[in-house]
């Protein structure tokens, strides 16, 4: 036991101290990239994926993306979800899949025609292939993740060292920020997301991973904290990241990390017997202690702007016209193209240059749902509701996964306000999609 926590606390280290030499080195950055998918497919290979290595590499690559493209490692911005791609894809032809994941090859028979509509846009400015890989590789890195994660069965201890492999870079991603920022209150002049406290990255995706973290380190915490030792590692990686997440000034991570928590704490409630739920009432008021005080700290450093920002309030407490920080103009704009092309849609990535003509200014979609409904019409509305559907349908005979409604609220949450820039609502979502034993499974059917 002393010698599983020494080297729990050495992986933690080693992940400060990395975070520290790439903030010197910057160039390290990109021999860190190479190495994660290098050795990661060692691991693969030599072991053959008898025990989903696949899934934990392409974990720890998750949690590294947004460490990654901060630090200038990634050597494009779809790195991270290309190699998880790959990763998978190998997967599959080690340990094969289950014919009933082909609902998800149906998913990418809906995305055709209007991959074909852009193939066809006949605008010099306009670079196609650019487009079509900024705007297709999240789906299909979804599609292929959740291919190979259909029914597969996997101990409730293994996913939760899952979690913990894509929670260390991301301790590295809070380290590189306080190295960034030492001072907020030095930077914290208003109440829009805050690029400097985000290590000069956009707030949106990383207060994305550090609310992912926040659920990971809280759920070790409570769940495999075996001593005191640990309960404190944990719970200081907790505030660690709360607080540094927060203090981004990007709402929707945040929130949605407090859901995922939230979600843990039901199921956890809701399967307990009576002696279980009195201890829980004790966790439940801890929990609730210290995100006050984690909110009370960042409230103080921000100067009381934190507060206004949650909100919807300017520096000087005016409050805002819009919500969602000028997204409703955009998803308005996705909805009259959608009833403006209600079958096959604009065709892949369009949908920007036809809300510039609406809107006067050429902007991404930030929400993948009324993306797909504009771009690909009713095809679209059908490739969502397989997404939206198919993990309910699995999960009314896998109750014993507890993290099923934390993954898939990050993904409905995420692909809201941050769309699928990054690749961690496609992995997180194909989580759900697992078959989660509490005992060890038997051999996989596949």
């Amino acid at each position: 036991m002393k010698n599983k926590k020494l080297s729990y606390l050495a992986i933690i280290v080693f992940h400060a101290l990395l975070a520290l030499i790439i903030f010197v080195i910057p160039f390290f950055s990109k021999i860190y990239a190479l190495l994660i998918v290098l050795i990661g497919m060692m691991v693969i290979i030599k072991n053959k994926n008898r025990s989903n290595e696949v899934l934990f590499v392409s974990a720890y690559l998750v949690g590294a993306e947004v460490f990654l493209r901060m630090t200038g490692g990634n050597f494009n911005n779809e790195y991270a979800k290309f190699c998880v791609i790959g990763f998978m894809l190998l997967g599959m032809i080690y340990s094969n899949f289950s014919k009933s994941a082909l609902i998800y090859l149906f998913f990418f028979v809906l995305l055709v025609p209007s991959i074909l509509i852009t193939t066809n846009y006949q605008d010099a400015g306009t670079d196609v292939k650019k487009v079509l890989f900024f705007n297709l590789s999240g789906p299909i890195c979804l599609g292929i993740c959740s291919i190979y994660t259909f029914g597969r069965k996997i101990t409730f201890e293994s996913i939760q060292k899952l979690l913990v492999i894509m929670g260390f870079p991301i301790i590295s991603t809070t380290v590189y920020l306080f190295l960034y920022t030492p001072n907020i209150q030095d930077v914290v002049t208003g109440t829009q997301s805050n690029f400097e406290t985000s290590g000069g990255f956009g707030p949106n995706q990383v207060s994305t991973i550090l609310g992912l973290g926040m659920f990971v380190f809280f759920a070790q915490a409570i769940l495999f904290s075996k001593s005191k030792i640990e309960l404190l590692i944990n719970g200081g990686l907790l505030v660690f990241l709360s607080y540094r997440g927060i203090v981004t000034f990007s709402r929707g991570g945040i929130i949605t990390g407090v859901i995922m928590i939230i979600c843990l704490l039901f199921l956890l409630y809701y399967f307990s017997n009576a002696k279980g739920r009195s201890k829980f009432t004790i966790v439940f008021v801890l929990t609730i202690a210290l995100g006050i005080g984690i909110w009370g700290y960042s409230s103080f450093q921000t100067r009381g702007l934190i507060e206004k920002r949650y909100a919807n309030k300017d520096a000087r407490g005016r409050e805002k016209k819009d919500r969602l920080g000028g997204r409703e103009e955009i998803m308005d704009a996705d909805i009259t193209l959608f009833l403006e092309n209600p079958i096959f849609g604009v065709g892949v990535g369009l949908s920007k240059e036809k809300r510039e003509k609406q809107l006067g200014i050429a902007i991404a979609s930030h929400n993948e749902i009324t993306r797909l409904f504009s771009e690909h019409g009713l095809m679209g509305i059908l490739a969502f509701l397989i997404l939206f559907i198919t993990p309910f349908i699995l999960y009314i005979n896998n109750r014993q996964h507890l993290y099923f409604f934390s993954f898939y609220f990050f993904w409905l949450l995420t692909i809201n306000h941050a769309a699928m820039r990054t690749a961690a609502p496609a992995f997180v979502y194909a989580l759900c999609l697992l078959s989660v034993q509490i005992k060890i499974p038997e051999e996989t059917e596949n």
